[in-house]
C-alpha cells in the first residue's frame, strides 16, 4: 500500500534540493519545522529521499516527483530482498557517476554496499560500554583491528528506533554518535595521555573528543578550523562529553599557524569529496565533480605542507580523507612523501564501506625522524 504522505513529503525535500542547498540539508530543514513528526516518520522521509538519490539513474523522470520516489522505493526494497536482481554492470553505469571508474577500483561488493542503507555506529566512552549497550535497546559491539598493530577496538552498531539525542545516556555524556571509520582514525593515531596534539581541521570536534577521551583527559589537544561556528559547536559538545583538555583557535589552513607549539601528534582529517560517504549521502555522487577533486586534492597538500614542520623528533603525523579517490589519498602521499623526507612513512591504507559496513576512509601515518 503506498504511503502517500512520505511521498509528499519526499517530493516537497527533492524541489528544496540545489547546489547550494544539498539533500541531507533540506531534510534538516523540513524535519525542523514539522518537530510533531514521529522518530518513524522521519525515517521513512529519510529513506525515501536517499532511495530516490541511490536509484536515480533508473527512475522515469517525465513522471512526477511523487512516482519517481515510489519507484526508487520499490527498487530499494526489490534489492533489499535479492541484492543479485541488480546486475553488477548496471551498478557500474548508473549508482555512480561515470568519472569515478578513472579514480578507483569499482569492486561488485563496493557498489552492491552503496545500495544499502547505512549502519548506525556510536562511540562509547571509555570504560563505559556496558554501560551503554545497556542504556540503548538493540546496540551491539563490533570489533575492529587497528592499523598497523596487533590491536583491536570495539565501535557499537545501534540497530533501535531511539531518538538517541534524547536518551539519557547521551545527554550524560555516555557516547558519540561517530562513524566506525571515524572511530578507526582516532584509534590508530594512538594518542597516549599527557601528549600535545593538534587536530588541525577539527570541524564539530568528532575526533577531537575520541583524542581527548584515548588521553584520559590529560595533555592537550589544539582544535583549529577555519569556521568558528563549526568551533563554537565543539565547545557546545565538548561540555556534555566532559572534555576540557582542549584549547581551540580559527586557522585557515594558511602558513601562518596557530600557535608556535611543537606536537608529539597531528591529525590532518582534510576536506575532501566525500566519496566515502556515498552510500550515506547518496545525494552527493551527482553534485560532486572531478574538479572538486583536483581542487580538494590541492587543498589536502597544502594542508600537510604547512602542518609538517609543528611536529616534534618522533612525532607522528596522520592524514585522513573520507574519500576513495586516488588524486586525494596515494598520489598525495607519494607527492608528500618525496618532498618531505625527514618524515617516515608508517601505515597507509583503507577502509573499504563493504568491510564493516561504515564509511569508507584512507589514513596515512608518518613518523618524524
Amino acid at each position: 500500500m503506498k504511503d502517500q504522505s512520505t511521498l509528499n513529503r519526499a517530493a516537497q525535500v527533492l524541489r528544496m534540493v540545489n547546489h547550494e542547498r544539498p539533500a541531507d540539508e533540506a531534510l534538516r530543514m523540513v524535519n525542523a519545522e514539522n518537530r510533531r513528526w514521529s522518530p518513524e516518520e522521519r525515517r521513512k522521509l529519510v529513506r525515501a529521499v536517499f532511495s530516490t538519490y541511490r536509484w536515480l539513474q533508473w527512475l522515469e523522470r517525465r513522471e512526477s516527483l511523487q512516482v519517481q520516489v515510489e519507484q526508487a522505493l520499490e527498487l530499494q526494497a526489490r534489492f533489499d530482498e535479492k541484492p543479485a536482481s541488480i546486475k553488477v554492470q548496471a551498478l557500474a553505469a548508473r549508482a555512480v557517476p561515470a568519472w569515478l571508474a578513472e579514480e578507483m577500483e569499482l569492486a561488485p561488493d563496493y557498489l552492491r554496499q552503496l545500495q544499502r542503507d547505512p549502519a548506525l555506529w556510536i562511540r562509547p566512552r571509555l570504560g563505559c560500554e556496558r554501560e551503554v549497550e545497556t542504556a540503548l535497546d538493540d546496540c551491539h559491539g563490533v570489533e575492529v583491528a587497528i592499523p598497523a598493530s596487533e590491536r583491536h577496538f570495539t565501535a557499537c552498531r545501534y540497530n533501535g528506533t531511539k531518538d538517541l539525542f534524547r536518551t539519557t545516556a547521551f545527554h550524560e555524556g555516555l557516547f558519540e554518535i561517530q562513524d566506525l571509520a571515524s572511530q578507526w582514525v582516532g584509534h590508530a593515531c594512538a594518542p597516549k595521555p599527557g601528549e600535545t596534539w593538534w587536530d588541525a581541521c577539527a570541524g564539530e570536534g568528532g575526533k577531537t573528543l575520541h583524542l581527548a577521551d584515548l588521553m584520559q583527559g590529560k595533555g592537550l589537544i589544539w582544535a583549529t578550523d577555519r569556521s568558528e561556528r563549526r568551533l563554537e559547536r565543539l565547545r557546545e559538545r565538548s561540555a556534555r562529553a566532559k572534555v576540557f583538555n582542549f584549547r581551540s583557535a580559527a586557522w585557515d589552513g594558511s602558513t601562518k599557524l596557530p600557535t608556535k607549539t611543537l606536537f608529539d601528534g597531528i591529525l590532518v582529517d582534510a576536506p575532501c569529496s566525500g566519496v566515502g560517504t556515498w552510500q550515506r549521502n547518496p545525494h552527493a555522487r551527482w553534485s560532486t565533480t572531478p574538479d572538486d577533486v583536483r581542487e580538494l586534492a590541492a587543498v589536502q597538500r597544502r594542508l600537510l605542507d604547512n602542518v609538517a614542520a609543528s611536529l616534534k623528533p618522533g612525532g607522528r603525523l596522520a592524514y585522513s580523507v573520507c574519500t576513495l579517490t586516488r588524486s586525494e589519498t596515494t598520489a598525495i602521499v607519494k607527492d608528500f612523501s618525496e618532498a618531505h623526507p625527514q618524515l617516515l612513512p608508517g601505515y597507509s591504507g583503507f577502509l573499504m564501506p563493504q568491510q564493516h559496513d561504515s564509511n569508507g576512509m584512507y589514513l596515512a601515518i608518518w613518523t618524524r625522524a
